[in-house]
């Protein structure tokens, strides 16, 4: 359903990806600050024309540099809601929500019969005469999506739709929003930095950095197999990249990392925090990998503490509380790391 290239050139930076959303399909658009994920999404939307490539959606072209076809931002069928949702301040929820049939030519009736039906279907049925002010934030989320939705669009764009709420409200409206991108029959893209949102509504992922997709896929090959370090702390895992021989991976730096793959040539390796032990003076027994380490820094990370680490190679562990107290893990402190070669997994790089 949508098919594209996105080259844009702002100053010294440029995008170039390309994308393709299937009808029917969600697809995360993952980055950090600065990879170029709003300006991809701007581009769909027709707020920033393109310097190269293509855009064409359902079969039309919306935007062709080479041929000096582009389509503004009103005639495209996309919808957008975007992370500040952006709604008419001076309007009810009803009216923002049959301000798009209205601008597409439905007359007054129509349009606000196809608003109080998508209201009705965000389970906002009586909110309709209430103004933005007098939403709460996921109340107001739910009216833009419903006014996105309401073009009945070829393609939804999603920018950041979950960023502006608190967590509960975050935990309800994922799971809602989850719902309407499921019945939605056309192209669906998330724009987003928060991983758990990314898994919980995609289908597929895409990753970008510095304006070029550095990996993709379905959630499960890109969280077992990431291939650079943003992915790699997206999803919680530590990474290094070496040469292979066998069951042993060699880094960089000459440190050597057993693992329980096969692997021969450049590859990856992988293992998790969880995965990781400590002890005040190196270990013995069956951990094939140990190496001594020095704490730089420690956090909160859900019921456990996540303790960072320096030393031939860094990394980071997670433990209970409890083991931290009782082995007084402080910044600084040097301890002894070790991981079980069962508990990494190698891959090709």
């Amino acid at each position: 359903m949508l098919d594209a290239h996105l080259v844009v050139d702002r100053g010294t930076f440029r995008l170039d990806i390309a994308l393709t959303i299937a009808a029917g399909e969600v697809v995360a658009l993952l980055g950090p600050n600065g990879a170029g994920k709003t300006t991809a999404l701007r581009a769909l939307a027709g707020l920033q024309p393109l310097t190269g490539g293509h855009l064409t959606l359902a079969g039309a072209d919306l935007d062709r540099p080479a041929r000096r076809v582009w389509t503004p931002p009103e005639r495209r069928p996309i919808g957008v809601v975007f992370q500040d949702y952006l709604l008419f301040p001076h309007l009810t929820a009803a009216d923002n929500v049959a301000f798009g049939p209205r601008r597409r030519g439905a007359d007054r009736r129509t349009a606000h019969a196809t608003a109080e039906a998508w209201l009705t279907r965000v389970g906002l049925a009586d909110y309709g005469r209430r103004r933005p002010r007098q939403l709460s934030g996921g109340q107001a989320q739910r009216v833009a999506l419903a006014r996105a939705l309401a073009v009945d669009p070829t393609l939804l764009l999603l920018d950041e739709p979950l960023a502006a709420l608190d967590a509960r409200t975050r935990l309800d409206t994922r799971a809602e929003l989850h719902r309407h991108l499921a019945a939605h029959p056309g192209a669906t893209l998330l724009v987003t930095h928060d991983p758990l949102d990314a898994l919980v509504l995609a289908d597929r992922l895409v990753i970008v950095e510095d304006g070029h997709v550095v990996q993709e896929g379905d959630a499960a090959t890109v969280t077992a197999r990431p291939r650079t370090d943003y992915v790699a702390r997206l999803v919680g895992l530590n990474l290094y990249r070496g040469r292979a021989d066998g069951h042993t991976v060699r880094l960089a730096d000459g440190f050597a990392l057993t693992c329980d793959d096969r692997v021969d040539g450049d590859a990856f390796v992988v293992f998790r925090p969880a995965a990781v032990a400590l002890h005040p003076s190196r270990p013995d027994g069956s951990p094939r990998n140990t190496w001594p380490a020095t704490i730089t820094g420690i956090q909160r990370h859900g019921d456990n503490l996540r303790v960072q680490l320096d030393g031939p190679i860094a990394a980071a562990a997670d433990v209970t509380p409890a083991a931290a107290a009782h082995l007084h893990l402080a910044p600084g402190e040097q301890v002894w790391a070790a991981v079980k070669a069962i508990e990494t997994h190698a891959y090709p790089a």
